[in-house]
């Protein structure tokens, strides 16, 4: 995971000083990409500890297509917490995009179903792609995520919005384009998010995992975060070696894994470093 490291580099380098929409600031650079052979090892940080569980569980809320944050409370995962409306609801996020985009005639579109088809039939298609940017439910500007939320938008704009697999010579891969990055709390659990998701696809596919492309469009350094103790205490660790992920099982559709059929063997992370999120 250097180049992780070598991408916070980057910011701290050459990156312009933004406002942004909490109002905390960032250090910006736009248009960047990362690259992970998953064959390689399964990219789950290890300068700090990332928190696998609540990887695992995120994911399979959103294969479910829930938008219900009550669902990761009693699985014991709080990330969303801080965007919630009272009643537990997120608005229209990622699993009602992917399961449930709403077409014209007033059915839905389930994104991920038809992928998998796509995949099997014609896995030299150049459309095997999958959306949450959906401009029609989009969050209000200057409305609080609770609030939107409650009127029926999306709690936050989808910041991995769009990602496309690619099949050769029995290998399936994914690029991810991120609009938006928070590279210090975010992207580590969005760089082990989409992996998993695609050792997912692939095994659904009968494919083995082949690349993980991140592209993100606005990566950033919190302006919080530029201290000692976080981000720079995090330049100052070297990376361990990459774990290997281990699945259970093999369900009979892509919505039946659960959390514990996923583990990492041999993940020897640095200790967690603690940071504030920006609301």
């Amino acid at each position: 995971m250097q180049q992780y490291l070598d991408l916070m580099r980057d910011i701290l380098a050459h990156g312009s000083d933004r406002e942004d929409r909490t109002g905390v600031g960032t250090r910006s650079v736009f248009g960047r990409q990362l690259r992970f052979d998953l064959s390689a090892g399964f990219p789950l940080l290890t300068t700090k500890t990332v928190h696998f569980r609540s990887v695992v569980v995120e994911l399979l809320w959103f294969l479910a297509g829930s938008t219900d944050n009550r669902w990761l409370n009693e699985r014991g995962v709080t990330i969303w917490d801080e965007w919630a409306a009272p009643d537990g609801e997120l608005g229209p996020i990622y699993g009602a995009q992917w399961r449930n985009w709403p077409s014209a005639d007033g059915q839905t579109i389930d994104q991920l179903s038809d992928l998998i088809a796509a995949l099997r039939k014609d896995p030299d298609s150049r459309r095997h792609l999958v959306s949450a940017w959906n401009p029609a439910v989009l969050p209000l500007g200057g409305v609080a995520p609770p609030d939107n939320a409650a009127a029926g938008r999306m709690a936050l704009a989808p910041c991995h919005c769009l990602f496309q697999c690619y099949v050769d010579q029995g290998r399936l891969s994914l690029q991810l384009y991120q609009r938006s990055a928070d590279l210090f709390l975010g992207v580590p659990f969005n760089i082990a998010s989409y992996a998993l998701l695609t050792h997912l696809l692939a095994q659904q596919c009968d494919l083995e995992p082949g690349d993980l492309v991140h592209t993100f469009g606005d990566v950033h350094l919190y302006r919080n975060h530029l201290t000692d103790d976080i981000v720079h205490e995090q330049l100052r660790r070297a990376p361990g070696a990459l774990p290997r992920l281990e699945i259970a099982r093999r369900p009979p559709s892509l919505f039946d894994y659960q959390p514990e059929d996923f583990r990492v063997i041999g993940y020897e992370p640095h200790p967690s470093i603690r940071a504030p999120i920006a609301v």
